[in-house]
């Protein structure tokens, strides 16, 4: 068994493939020793994520393990890949990163990542994310369960001065639950001295020599700081120090030198070799135990954030589940209620009074419809994880439902919408290529906004052009304010209306481009007018 060997570590599913991307081409042959360690046999490489892609969709994977910041293509842009996949959309998918801004991890989480894993890692971490981020692809249909407990990792007592961990105590698994903090000195009075002066904050681990601080620092549960001495025989404190950067268990394991050398060169060196700080012999206890303090501190906090990516992820997964439930149990069961009315209108037996009522439900049906599509679509858009399914969509029709809706809820206001067909061939009214939910929200959106900003009494005028691709125009009177007419359809830019989201503009935008279409605004100031033009692909 070498240094490095773990053989805690939980086994992985030897038939599953392991895609690992990385431009660094020591940290992919290290994921890739640590797979193996767990018990992975199908293991294949890619040193970007457009390598990356190309492998996804000429060979079967299993789970795709990426880092953050590559060139060509990022990790972030490969996870908006996949999932944008119809076909891989459900492909298990582990981000690593140093990247500790609370923003980078929101927009993973957002993205639809499967598990994240803050460098640095060891490899019962990998392995606990790995079937975390497996769960996710059979989980999608039913209820999100709650993470594991990570299973605590029993403490063997020290028969002897030099074991690897302090005597036990009665309160044990309280001490379990400490900072652990490895002195490394072949002095055993120092030992002693350095140990009595921090068992009673911190798990004490003990070390005589590099070797046993380098099995010690490479196992499963490495330590969260080193006190290292320089002047050891056989394998000095800077050699210990080299070698625990090449592993990736420590590699980031704060290191302070406890040390006599008091040179300028040694500093600089132990600074070279990532330490954090130096203490020099004859220790002072009254520095010591601050200094130690300080640092644990830093440690805490990436061990919070990783707990924190954790519970984003697994916040990320209850949420799909609510999106899931909205989008089956809710917007099935309209489609049906919006299918009967039509089919009752259609009835030559019903009366004309009976129709305006069926209309009536049928708007309002759409309405809630509406509003299952912005809280379920527009979030897969923004993460570029919505695939379309374009049917012909009878616009002419929308656009007449989406009139009659507004005339009757802003009829106080006495405002005036037409509507017009111009260019149609005939009696043909023209189709575009879309999803007629999506075009109902589209256009029920912009007409409710141009209603609001119109002066009562007012004409609000939607025409749709006979054209390819299509072109519908809603106009209104009144201009945009000069100052949003750059940012009209940002997120969250309104003014002056009372209780105004900036959310019906935004949407919009994202609804006729996921339609593959577009959208523009006119304003003509001499007028007083403003017009929005939308941009559908036409039906052949």
């Amino acid at each position: 068994m070498s240094l490095f060997d773990e053989p805690g570590a939980s086994q992985l599913d030897k038939r599953k493939t392991y895609l690992v991307v990385d431009d660094f081409d020591t940290m992919r042959r290290v994921t890739v020793n640590q797979l193996r360690l767990l018990g992975a046999e199908k293991i294949i490489t890619a040193n970007d994520g457009m390598e990356a892609m190309r492998i996804l969709r000429n060979q079967q994977v299993d789970m795709v393990l990426s880092d953050w910041n590559m060139p060509v293509m990022t990790g972030i842009e490969l996870l908006k890949e996949v999932r944008a996949d119809e076909r891989l959309f459900s492909l298990p998918f582990v981000m690593i990163t140093a990247e500790a801004e609370r923003r980078h991890v929101e927009t993973a989480v957002a993205s639809g990542v499967s598990a994240m894993l803050l460098k640095p890692y060891s490899p019962n971490q990998l392995g606990q994310r790995l079937e975390r981020a497996l769960a996710v692809k059979h989980r999608r249909m039913v209820a999100a369960a709650e993470p594991e407990d990570e299973a605590p990792v029993p403490q063997k007592e020290s028969s002897g001065f030099y074991g690897v961990t302090a005597p036990a105590a009665p309160e044990a698994a309280e001490e379990d639950a400490r900072m652990t903090v490895l002195i490394v000195d072949d002095t055993p009075d120092n030992l002693t001295l350095l140990g009595h002066l921090l068992k009673d904050e911190y798990r004490v681990r003990l070390a005589p020599n590099g070797a046993k601080a380098l099995e010690i620092c490479s196992s499963d549960e490495p330590p969260d700081l080193v006190l290292l001495d320089v002047m050891m025989p056989g394998m000095d404190g800077f050699e210990v120090a080299k070698r625990m950067r090449e592993h990736p268990n420590s590699e980031s394991t704060p290191v302070i030198f406890v040390t006599a050398l008091t040179t300028s060169d040694a500093h600089a060196k132990g600074m070279e070799l990532g330490a954090v700080d130096f203490i020099t012999k004859p220790i002072n206890p009254e520095l010591l135990k601050p200094r130690v303090r300080n640092f644990m501190r830093y440690v805490q906090l990436r061990k919070s954030m990783q707990a924190d990516f954790d519970g984003m992820v697994e916040t990320a997964r209850l949420r799909e589940q609510v999106e899931h439930i909205t989008r089956h149990d809710i917007k099935g069961p309209l489609a049906g209620v919006l299918g009967l009315l039509q089919g009752m209108m259609a009835d030559k037996d019903v009366t004309r009074s009976q129709v305006e009522t069926f209309k009536l439900l049928e708007d309002t049906a759409m309405t809630i419809m509406n509003i299952v599509n912005m809280s379920s679509e527009l979030l897969k858009m923004e993460t570029g994880r919505f695939v379309l399914r374009a049917e012909p969509v009878d616009l002419t029709a929308i656009l007449r439902r989406v009139a009659e809706l507004n005339r009757q809820a802003f009829s106080s206001k006495g405002v005036t919408i037409s509507v017009a067909v111009d260019g149609a061939a005939g009696n043909d009214s023209p189709r575009a290529l879309g999803e007629g939910t999506l075009c109902y929200s589209l256009f029920q959106n912009l007409v409710k906004n141009a209603c609001e900003a119109a002066p009562e009494g007012s004409t609000i005028s939607i025409t749709l052009f006979d054209e390819d691709p299509l072109r519908v125009v809603v106009r209104n009177v009144g201009a945009v304010p000069a100052a949003i007419r750059e940012r009209f359809f940002e997120k969250f830019v309104t003014v002056g209306k009372q209780g105004g989201t900036g959310l019906g503009t935004y949407s919009a935008k994202l609804l006729s481009e996921a339609q593959n279409g577009g959208i523009s605004l006119a304003v003509d100031d001499s007028s007083n007018t403003t017009a929005i033009t939308v941009t559908l692909p036409r039906q052949a």
